[in-house]
């Protein structure tokens, strides 16, 4: 390749002059940026927002930097990352919801358009290493799979390296991982935990390349699984924090307002909002349900603290290394606290989201195995209601619980000296950070991007604050939507409505608030100001035009579907692993047959043929003691047919089916060489949850579906295929009960 410079080139290299192209490199002095991002964390869970919960060194990061009261996500993970990672708002790009589902418009695909470059794609050809680490979940899921297609996977869209994974929620004590663009096993390490081993990567990954190439700058990308359930953390994390909540929620609301107030996040005259919809009185409770919803509640703050101790491991490690100073390092989280656990939390999300839950009882009998990798672990509402002091409402919604979020920014060589520690009130939105970033560095969007023109960046650099405490804000509007809910914040004026699925979008009713005087939307002046709801309503709808919000799911997510292949027929062979359950043949609410192909050796056999699923819920088909046996588990609810008699040497079918017998239950058979072996009722078979484990052919790669062998548990036998086909019209997963179950895992 040319430099460009003009040269002898002759017929030897003695008659040549030689020159070699510059490669790129940033400016000196070009600061580093790493987005930390936690997840379904509230606006008051960190300690430096007013909270009981201990996060020291997010705490000194904020004493050390900035902390913004006025700052807005979409209520929403993939939307929120999307809009991080672009600079733009999330319908524009196309991530009106989740990465799981594509609508069929182009404001909900559930992938990241080409025209809408992330930040590490910008930062790529200007000299910077982009490292990616923890969550992804912005891939459509059915492309998570060994065949791709990888396009939409992190390596592909500019981060040079990528450790974690690509799903919305995940096991911390046995994750399904994913390096680069590979799936990968969990480490075999005695007391392994999630994101300490995405603490060690990121912190490999930034101390090599300032060991190498100090001079050049990195972008570090640490998306952690914590606080979204489960919240796995040791047990003796959780222990320390039951007394911290046994005042109950009601108390915790009252006590961080107080807290809030006295360091002036929220202004002296804020008011607690009434409880949200269903959530009880405290004192109301049972002693039981305390005792339990009280667990719930310090395993989620254990995981918070969790976190943020492996935090301190980073800034650690960048102070050390000399790097912090000069490091934009942002903590936020991507959307306010969840209201996935209901109205009791559960110890098992699947069975919740399989209209199954748990009984008190049940969960009473289970409380000290709360936080241990059995469980999928989340806590009731009202302590959702206390994550979002003082704000109403939660994740997904777009009131100011699920929408309004802490975010903290330090960078000491940047921002001036009498900033550490202060506020910053001023309106702003997640969009806002990379065109921040971007103004830091002088760097302006290129028109191309790999070839593909760009739209152009919607996000207001929030630069302006980092030197004037007082300066008005110069977002002029910002339109908010998520699963029919509405909101639209213009000029400290904000109208929100809350969708019902029931209802029609036009039905809805508009709030109105005045957010300089009421921080916790609690006033609602929507009566007696009819001009200026319908002003902002008017505005919101011609955002929606421009911005790719149309058309409004009315459904609220209960139609949403899933793009997936149209299969009813699978051929699969041996040393098939780790297959996202997206990426596999879609066996919920469906009548089918699963057929393997063996030959059995003349001193016999073991292990698995097929497996799809985890401890959590799936199928099992495998061989033990020379036995056929095939295990189907809806979330505690264990059903399992044994061959009476041992396989003998040769060549052997082992076919499974289940017929759905109705919309909820169905039967199993089990046969051996077309001999039926046994058969099973099952009162509840799987509809649309689906747990993390991924399907694997020849072995069980993962958390083990069935109880009565370990991991990986390899066919020892010679397994020759696996097919797999649906009896009759696919009706897909029950689509209800798949929503919830995304919804979940989010």
């Amino acid at each position: 390749m040319s430099d460009g410079t003009a040269r002898r080139l002759g017929r030897t290299m003695v008659e040549s002059d030689p020159s070699w192209p510059a490669e790129p490199e940033a400016a000196p002095g070009t600061p580093n940026v790493v987005y930390c991002v936690l997840d379904d964390v509230g606006y008051s869970d960190f300690g430096c927002y007013g909270s009981e919960i201990e996060t020291p060194n997010i705490d000194r990061l904020a004493a050390g930097g900035l902390r913004y009261t006025n700052f807005h996500t979409t209520s929403l993970c993939s939307p929120t990352r999307a809009s991080l990672l672009t600079g733009r708002n999330h319908h524009a790009v196309g991530m009106g919801t989740l990465a799981n589902y594509d609508l069929g418009f182009d404001g909900y695909r559930g992938a990241i358009s080409r025209d809408a470059a992330l930040l590490p794609e910008i930062l790529r050809g200007r000299g910077w290493s982009n490292f990616a680490v923890g969550k992804w979940h912005l891939t459509p899921m059915h492309h998570t799979g060994p065949a791709g297609p990888f396009y939409q996977w992190p390596t592909q869209r500019g981060f040079d390296r990528f450790y974690g994974f690509m799903d919305g929620a995940m096991n911390h004590w046995e994750p399904f991982l994913t390096a680069d663009n590979h799936h990968v096993p969990t480490p075999a390490t005695p007391g392994y935990h999630l994101t300490t081993d995405l603490m060690d990567h990121a912190v490999r990954l930034v101390s090599d390349q300032k060991s190498v190439a100090p001079d050049k700058p990195f972008f570090l990308y640490l998306a952690f699984g914590a606080g979204h359930s489960p919240h796995h953390v040791p047990k003796e994390l959780i222990d320390a924090y039951v007394p911290v909540f046994e005042k109950g929620w009601d108390a915790t609301r009252v006590d961080r307002l107080r807290r809030q107030k006295e360091v002036g996040l929220v202004p002296q005259a804020t008011e607690l909002p009434p409880r949200n919809p269903g959530v009880p009185v405290w004192a109301d409770l049972s002693a039981p349900e305390q005792r339990l919803f009280v667990r719930f509640q310090a395993a989620f703050a254990a995981m918070v603290t969790h976190t943020d101790r492996e935090i301190g491991r980073l800034v650690g490690t960048l102070d050390r290394i000399g790097a912090l100073t000069n490091t934009i390092f942002i903590v936020m989280s991507d959307n306010g606290a969840s209201q996935e656990g209901s109205h009791a939390g559960t110890l098992h999300q699947g069975r919740y989201f399989e209209r199954a839950p748990m009984t008190l009882d049940q969960s009473l009998d289970l409380i000290d195995e709360i936080g241990e990798t059995q469980w999928f672990n989340n806590y009731p509402l009202g302590w959702a209601m206390a994550g979002n002091t003082p704000c109403k409402f939660y994740k997904q919604n777009t009131h100011g619980g699920g929408v309004r979020d802490p975010l903290v920014i330090h960078w000491p060589a940047g921002l001036p000296t009498e900033a550490a520690g202060t506020m910053r009130h001023q309106f702003h939105h997640v969009s806002d950070l990379t065109p921040t970033v971007l103004d830091v560095i002088g760097a302006e969007l290129p028109t191309t991007v790999n070839g593909i023109a760009q739209m152009p960046l919607h996000g207001t650099p929030m630069t302006y604050t980092f030197t004037d405490p007082d300066a008005p804000t110069r977002k002029a509007v910002q339109h908010f939507e998520m699963l029919g809910h509405r909101g639209i914040v213009a000029d400290g004026w904000k109208a929100v409505t809350l969708h019902d699925a029931r209802t029609l979008i036009d039905d809805d009713r508009w709030e109105l608030y005045h957010l300089d005087h009421d921080f916790s939307e609690t006033v609602d002046l929507a009566d007696a100001h009819p001009d200026a709801v319908r002003a902002l309503v008017d505005r919101w709808w011609e955002e929606a035009a421009k911005f790719n919000v149309l058309p409004v799911d009315e459904r609220a997510g209960g139609g949403t579907r899933k793009r997936r292949p149209v299969r009813t027929e699978w051929t699969l062979w041996p040393g098939l692993e780790r297959v996202p359950s997206d990426a596999a043949p879609h066996l919920q609410n469906t009548s089918h047959t699963i057929t393997a192909h063996i030959t059995v050796p003349d001193e016999g056999c073991q292990g698995a043929l097929i497996t799809d699923g985890d401890r959590w819920g799936g199928y099992a088909m495998f061989v033990q003691h020379g036995r056929p046996c095939f295990h189907y588990h809806f979330p505690l609810e264990r059903h399992e047919i044994r061959g009476a008699a041992p396989l003998t040497p040769g060549d052997h079918t082992i076919a499974w089916t289940l017929t759905k017998l109705d919309r909820v239950s169905g039967r199993g058979e089990l046969a051996v060489d077309g001999v039926v072996a046994g058969t099973v009722d099952i009162p509840r078979i799987i509809r649309g949850w689906m747990p993390f484990g991924g399907m694997n052919v020849g072995c069980d790669n993962g958390a083990p579906v069935a109880t009565s062998y370990e991991a990986p548990f390899r066919f020892t036998g010679t397994l020759h295929r696996i097919e797999v086909r649906l009896l009759g019209a696919d009706p897909g997963p029950d689509r209800a009960a798949e929503h919830r179950s995304e919804m979940g895992k989010q």
